[in-house]
């Protein structure tokens, strides 16, 4: 198995949909490939992580802030652009 096929499965591979002989073959690639298991680690644990996420409400005041910075950058960026 070459590192680009491995990629191919990967999607395949951390969502555990592969049948049994490609699953060893891409663990038997990892076993070596120190490149494609540090991609797959990393994706692995990308994912988890963002699993776990949990949101946060910003409180009102903050939310307003913000808004109205991005609104005044957003608005700069238009004037600017029409100067052109």
């Amino acid at each position: 198995m070459t590192c680009s096929e491995f990629l191919k499965e990967l999607t395949d591979y951390l969502d555990d949909a592969l049948d049994t002989r490609t699953r060893a073959e891409l663990e038997e690639h990892l076993a070596w490939c120190h490149n494609c298991y540090v991609i797959c680690d990393t994706t692995k644990k990308t994912i988890e992580i963002y699993r776990d996420s949990t949101l946060y409400e910003l409180p009102d005041d903050l939310r307003t802030r913000l808004r109205s910075a991005i609104m005044n950058k957003c608005s700069q960026k238009k004037v600017g652009s029409q100067d052109v």
